[in-house]
C-alpha cells in the first residue's frame, strides 16, 4: 500500500511541466495506481468492500433520478432521433429476450435433479487423471484427497503426469506415489508439452471405463466421485457429466470472494438448466467425467485440433464437451459432485484466466454452431440452440457495446456512469438473492454487486479482446 502510493507521488510530481503527450500518458498511469490504491484498500475487509460498493450504486441511481425531475434528461440519445429510437429498439428487444432467456433457465432450473450415488456394486471401474504443471505441493494434497474417496479401491485408478515443471512438482508427485502405493501411477512428460497433450497421454493409459479428470490445484470430497459418475449408470445416453467447482481460496482475498459467489450462480444455477436438456456447454477442468468410448471416438480429432490454421493449446474442455455433444451424447451436471479448487488472488492472473477462457468461448460458439443446427441428437433440439443463441448474443454485441460505451462516456459521463450503476444494481441482484437463498448468507450474497461493479470497470474489454485475438493459443498462466 505504501509502495503504491509512493509511485503515485512520483508519478505526480513527474506530470508537472511535461508535454501534453507524455502528461497523458503519465495522467492514465496515476489514475491505475490509484485504482490499485482503492483495490487493495477495500481487499482489506469485506465489510468496507461491501458498503463502498452498495453506496456507490445508490449514488448512481439517485444522480438518475435527481437528472430526471431537475432537467427531465435521462436519455443518451434524443428518444426522437433515429438512432436514439433504433437504440431504444434493440436496447427494448435485448432486454425482453434476456428476461425471456432468464424465464427458461428458471423454469429448467426448478425442474432439475442430480443423481443419486449408486451403490458400491453398480459403480463402474474408474480412471482419475491428474496432469501438473509447476503446482508444488499442491498437487500432492489433490492426490492425497483423491485418495481418500468412498470408491471401492479395486475400481479405482489414479493417474498423475508431470508436463515438464520446472519447480518440485516431480518431488509431490513421487512422494504422493511413496504414500499411496499402486493405487497411484505416474508419468513425466520429457518436456512442457500444454494439458491437453498431457491428458491425452493419461486417457491412453487409463484402464478404466469412465475416465475424470480433475486440476492439481483442486480439492474433492469423499464422496465426490462417486457421485460424479453415477449419471453413466443410470443414463446409458450420458457422454460427459461437469462437476460442481467451487472456490478453494475464498478467504485469500476480495477476488476469490467475490468469485465464490458467481461460480455458485454459474454452476449451480445455469448448468442445472442446461443440464435438464442434457447440454451442459462446459464440463470444467476442475473436474468432470466421460465415458471412455465418447472420448475414443474422438480423441485424436481432439488432440489434432485446429482453429484458424493454429494447433488449438487451450479450452480443451470446452472442445471435448463439444465433441461429445455432436455424437449426440448427454452432458450433465451433479451438483453435489463438489471440488475446491484455486483462483486468481489478484487482477493481472484473473484477467489471463478471463481471457484465455473468452478464447476458447468463442471458438467452440463457432465449432458447436457447426453441428447445432443438424439433426445431431434425438430429442429436445430448441433448447440446447436457445442456449448457444444466448452464448452468441455476448459475442455478436461486444463491439457495438464498447463503441456506444465509449461515445456516451465522452459525450455524457454521468448520465451514462448512472444508468450503469442502476443496470448492475438490477442484474446484479439475480445471483445475490440466489446465493442468499442457497446459503443464508447475506454478507457474502452482497459481493455479487461488488462483482457486478469490478466486471463492468475492468474486465468489460475482455470479450471484445478475446474474439480479436481468438487465434491466440497462449496458456497466459504457465
Amino acid at each position: 500500500m505504501n509502495e503504491i502510493i509512493s509511485q503515485i507521488t512520483v508519478y505526480t510530481d513527474k506530470m508537472r511541466g511535461t508535454s501534453p503527450g507524455e502528461s497523458f500518458k503519465l495522467s492514465n498511469l496515476l489514475i491505475f495506481k490509484w485504482l490499485k490504491c482503492l483495490f487493495v484498500f477495500l481487499n482489506k475487509s469485506k465489510k468496507i468492500t461491501i458498503v463502498s460498493t452498495i453506496t456507490l450504486l445508490l449514488f448512481g441511481v439517485s444522480f438518475l433520478i435527481y437528472s430526471h425531475l431537475a432537467t427531465g434528461d435521462i436519455y443518451l440519445l434524443d428518444p426522437s432521433s433515429f438512432h436514439g429510437r433504433a437504440l431504444f429498439f434493440l436496447t427494448i428487444s435485448l432486454l425482453i429476450f434476456k428476461l425471456g432467456f432468464f424465464s427458461f433457465l428458471l423454469v429448467s432450473y426448478s425442474k432439475y435433479k442430480s443423481v443419486k450415488t449408486v451403490s458400491h456394486e453398480q459403480l463402474p471401474k474408474c480412471t482419475v487423471i491428474v496432469p501438473a504443471y509447476n503446482e508444488g505441493k499442491q498437487v500432492y494434497e489433490t492426490l492425497i484427497s483423491l485418495s481418500k474417496s468412498d470408491y471401492p479401491t479395486e475400481k479405482l485408478q489414479l493417474i498423475s503426469i508431470d508436463d515438464g515443471s520446472v519447480d518440485d512438482t516431480w518431488y509431490w508427485i513421487k512422494k504422493a506415489q511413496e504414500e499411496l502405493g499402486q493405487q497411484v501411477i505416474i508419468f513425466k512428460q520429457p518436456k512442457n508439452m500444454g494439458k491437453r497433450a498431457a491428458l491425452h497421454r493419461g486417457f491412453l493409459e487409463a484402464t478404466g471405463d469412465i475416465f475424470v479428470t480433475v486440476d492439481s490445484d483442486s480439492i474433492v470430497q469423499p464422496s465426490t466421485i462417486g457421485n460424479l459418475v453415477s449419471p453413466f449408470v443410470t443414463n446409458e445416453n450420458c457422454g460427459a457429466v461437469a462437476g460442481n467447482v467451487r472456490v478453494l481460496n475464498k478467504e485469500k482475498g476480495l477476488i476469490p470472494q467475490m468469485l465464490n459467489v458467481s461460480f455458485a450462480f454459474s454452476f449451480e444455477f445455469i448448468r442445472s438448466a442446461q443440464s435438464l436438456y442434457g447440454s451442459v456447454l462446459c464440463t470444467p477442468g476442475a473436474l468432470s467425467a466421460y465415458r471412455k468410448t465418447a472420448v475414443m471416438n474422438c480423441l485424436e480429432d481432439w488432440l489434432n485440433q485446429t482453429f484458424l490454421g493454429n494447433k488449438t493449446n487451450i479450452g480443451e474442455d470446452r472442445a471435448m464437451t463439444n465433441m461429445i455433444l455432436k455424437q449426440g451424447s448427454d452432458v450433465v451436471f451433479q451438483k453435489d459432485a463438489k471440488v475446491y479448487t484455486d483462483i486468481p488472488e489478484n487482477y493481472r492472473s484473473l484477467k489471463k484466466m478471463f481471457t484465455r477462457w473468452e478464447r476458447s468461448n468463442v471458438r467452440e460458439n463457432i465449432m458447436m454452431t457447426k453441428f447445432a443446427i443438424g439433426n445431431y441428437k434425438d430429442g429436445n433440439k430448441l433448447a440446447p440452440r436457445l442456449i448457444l443463441a444466448n452464448q452468441w448474443i455476448k459475442i455478436v454485441f461486444a463491439y457495438p457495446a464498447l463503441i456506444l460505451m465509449l461515445i456516451f462516456l465522452m459525450s455524457k459521463p454521468l448520465l451514462f456512469l448512472s444508468v450503469s450503476f442502476l443496470g448492475i444494481l438490477l442484474f446484479s441482484s439475480i445471483p445475490a438473492i440466489f446465493y442468499y437463498l442457497k446459503y443464508n448468507n447475506v454478507k457474502d450474497s452482497l459481493l455479487a454487486y461488488t462483482y457486478g461493479v469490478f466486471y463492468a470497470f475492468s474486465l468489460f474489454w475482455i470479450t471484445p479482446y478475446a474474439i480479436a485475438t481468438a487465434g491466440n493459443n497462449k496458456w497466459l498462466t504457465r
